[in-house]
């Protein structure tokens, strides 16, 4: 199956492939206009391509993003980072990944602008082709999306984000610097609206070929329009109703539900891409150092990878998010494949000793470089689970952009029934809360709620179930914390925002906590024992005769010495304690530090025309 959005795009010299970082300082496309270059189909196409590809960028999607999630609890970061700010909710304007996110989304909405602009003029001179318009709808979308993702991490109810439609200026876009809006609100209005213009305009993820597979849809509009509602009633909690229609709509107009497996949606099996939960998603491919897609799922992985790849090491889940899911398992459900044990929680993360193939290699998890958490993302690991996934297209081999073949979602149908599941617990409806989030449950083995569903379950719900992808936890917390239609939310949002994450910390040969296992790197680290670890033979045995064991599994003869020190690398001693990076100063959760701050020179350079964020 051939993806689209993994395709070179190679357009040298067109206004939208250029770089432009500077927002309020925007860049003329020259001579390219409808008369000199929409005049094909494939010029359409082209041009909206290259709206998706910024998205998948590392300054994006790609990894960026992720930095910002170190303030909430379910990440830290495997490798130091010069940037503990992000972490420390004491971030300044000046803060790389952050800066990198702003250059990149205000990128994209400038290049939607002028396509939308240009297919626009062309309409009025006459009419535009099924794939121009189906393009125009991609293009709303793109534009939307960007305008999204700047608006609700910078805009609030006293200001909102500079933004400007040059399709409003009757004589062409002069290039003056975009208004800042008077509030988020206003943002979040314009939006919609392109949404609506975008869903009118798309046909559905049905009427898709393979081949176009991922590109904007009807479904992915009405998904996104959820979201701006329910970001919006942060500020206006009578746009939980809207949340609850856009559902209602993916439901019984787009087909929209949950896969029947979890694991559906985190496979590399083209298969199951096209799933039930598909909303939008950035398709991710793995062989050839040509391919595109989603740098994070390499740089999620262990640092060295075992030896196999360059994986980066530098994200990990936190003990916090382990315990949270930890505590479905008293309520794991009878009569199921997932009766023994709690499903969700290992398909999430790994921790030491966890069973799991790795390179078509059967082993058991420990980390051997860089910070220590005694916790790995699970989430995105059956791509490099195949034998020689490298060779066998499932991994890229270019370690410097370690992705996989994995859709990767962006949204998925699961986000948004939570979101209805909090529009109905906000504006009344318990019990149709209740439904949702055991809907949700059951599909991982879980047992419904014991009563009525409380804020608490919601809480506990989205940052299970979403662990680790693009729902933007860190944003949860803050709207709740701010806006939140409950007492009980906003208690359980400022714990965590004003929490510093705890790990495991491993005790090394020395008898101190050295927070990670470096002394061992032998063969012996591919093996794993199928009985409980204790019943490992012991020193002074006749091991080495013992090919018959059923304590230990093996491919080859290997010494005693060896798998003892294997052995002993992932059922190591450890302790409970906070993260050693970024605990100071201690969080303090103020309500203004809901948005991020402009970027300096952003600031500067508008001359007055770009009012910094309070606080900042």
């Amino acid at each position: 199956m051939k993806k689209y959005i993994l395709s070179a795009i190679a357009l040298a010299g067109v206004f939208f492939m250029t770089s432009c970082e500077d927002f309020l300082q925007p860049t003329s496309e020259g001579a390219y206009s409808s008369d000199t270059y929409f005049q094909t189909d494939q010029q359409a196409i082209d041009a909206v391509d290259a709206l998706y590809d910024g998205f998948q960028d590392e300054a994006c999607f790609g990894r960026e993003f992720m930095w910002e999630q170190g303030a909430a609890n379910d990440f830290v970061w495997g490798r130091t980072r010069s940037y503990p700010t992000m972490a420390t909710l004491t971030i300044t304007g000046s803060t790389g990944p952050l800066n990198d996110v702003w250059g990149r989304l205000t990128g994209r909405q400038q290049r939607a602008n002028w396509v939308i602009d240009q297919l626009l003029k062309k309409q009025a001179k006459g009419s535009l082709t099924a794939i121009e318009t189906r393009s125009l709808g991609e293009a709303y979308f793109c534009r939307a999306l960007a305008h999204f993702y700047i608006a609700y991490r910078y805009g609030t109810n006293k200001q909102g984000v500079p933004f400007v439609r040059y399709e409003d200026f009757a004589d062409g876009y002069d290039y003056s610097i975009p208004p800042q809006r008077a509030t988020v609100m206003e943002n979040y209005q314009l939006i919609i609206e392109d949404l609506d213009k975008a869903e009118a305009l798309l046909p559905t993820v049905e009427q898709y070929a393979d081949d176009d597979f991922g590109r904007a849809h009807k479904a992915a509009c009405a998904g996104y329009k959820a979201k701006v509602y329910a970001y919006w009633a942060c500020w206006d909690k009578s746009q939980y109703a809207n949340v609850i229609t856009e559902v209602n709509k993916m439901i019984s107009q787009y087909g929209r539900d949950l896969a029947e497996d979890f694991t559906d949606n985190f496979t590399s099996d083209y298969s199951k891409w096209r799933n039930k939960e598909y909303v939008w998603t950035i398709p991710s491919e793995g062989g050839g150092s040509g391919k595109g897609g989603i740098e994070f799922v390499g740089v999620s992985l262990d640092n060295g990878a075992w030896g196999y790849m360059n994986g980066w090491g530098q994200f990990k889940p936190s003990l916090d998010i382990f315990k949270e899911m930890q505590k479905d398992t008293p309520n794991l459900a009878a009569g199921t494949n997932n009766d023994d044990d709690n499903y969700r929680l290992r398909n999430s993360i790994l921790e030491y000793g966890q069973k799991f193939t790795f390179f078509g290699d059967a082993r058991r998890f420990y980390s051997t470089r860089d910070v220590e958490a005694g916790f790995m993302i699970a989430k995105y690991l059956e791509p490099f689970s195949h034998d020689d996934p490298i060779t066998n297209g499932y991994v890229s081999d270019n370690g410097d952009w370690p992705t996989a073949r994995i859709n990767f979602p962006i949204m998925r149908f699961a986000d948004c029934l939570l979101l209805r599941a909090e529009a109905y617990l906000a504006t009344g409806n318990a019990a149709g809360a209740t439904a949702d989030i055991n809907k949700i449950r059951a599909r991982v083995g879980i047992n419904p709620l014991a009563g009525t569903a409380t804020w608490a379950d919601l809480y506990h719900e989205r940052r299970c179930e979403l662990a680790f992808e693009h729902s933007d936890h860190l944003y949860d917390l803050k709207r709740w914390a701010v806006g939140a239609p409950s007492a009980e939310i906003k208690t359980l949002a400022i714990a965590e925002l004003e929490k510093h994450p705890d790990v495991r910390h491993y005790i090394g040969e020395d008898g101190t906590e050295n927070g990670q296992i470096q002394d061992v790197n032998y063969d012996g680290e591919k093996l794993f024992w199928e009985k409980d670890p204790a019943k490992f033979p012991t020193e002074g045995s006749d091991y080495e005769n013992k090919e018959d064991d059923k304590n230990y599994k093996t491919t080859e003869e290997t010494p005693y010495k060896v798998m003892v020190a294997a052995r002993a690398c992932w059922a190591a001693p450890y302790v409970e304690g906070p993260y050693y990076d970024y605990q100071a100063p201690a969080k303090k959760w103020e309500d203004w530090k809901i948005v991020f701050p402009y970027r300096d020179s952003e600031v500067s350079n508008a001359n007055g025309a770009l009012k910094q964020n309070e606080g900042y």
